[in-house]
């Protein structure tokens, strides 16, 4: 049985090696290292199974404003599952109970760039995102999601990504 719970300080090199095994790289471990040391982690969840760390995902703060007001906004990632264990369904439960533990926060909206395919299931939405300026601006993968409604609406915006996201 598969268990959400938020990280341990004790699970983190199995959370770190589990990110350099599902993107053949090193570059969510350094992502993660980095989101850390600089106290922007907002919500780091794991999906084990016994001892086993078979997913994990990240949420940090992020810049954002529309319309010259500041959005509470979070980037979701990185968040990857162990390749044995995708395709059942650890990556959705990561992302629904994240979701719900950051709207009990008062956290306002999602932002990630990630598959069209997948986020769009959970409400992301590349049009939400539209008039919010970024370096992923245009793209379908850059999607947002508003967990108060009418937090992402205006007319101009901008997303700025912490450091961390530049390695």
């Amino acid at each position: 049985m598969i268990a959400i719970a938020p990280e341990e300080p004790e699970q983190r090199p199995h959370v770190l090696a589990l990110n350099r095994l599902a993107f053949e790289g090193e570059d969510e471990a350094r992502i993660i290292e980095a989101l850390s040391r600089d106290g922007l982690s907002v919500l780091s969840l794991v999906a084990v199974d016994g001892a086993t760390v078979t997913g994990h995902i990240l949420f940090s703060r992020l810049a954002v404003e529309v319309d010259g007001r500041e959005v509470k906004a979070v980037a979701l990632a990185p968040m990857a599952v162990l390749p044995a264990y995708q395709g059942k369904g650890i990556g959705s439960a990561l992302i629904r109970r994240g979701l719900e533990l950051l709207a009990a926060q008062d956290v306002e909206a999602v932002i990630v760039v990630g598959h069209t395919g997948f986020y769009p299931r959970f409400g992301f939405s590349a049009e939400r995102m539209r008039h919010i300026a970024s370096p992923f601006q245009g793209k379908d993968a850059y999607m947002g999601l508003e967990l108060k409604p009418g937090a992402l609406a205006g007319k101009h915006g901008a997303c700025r990504y912490p450091e961390a996201f530049a390695l």
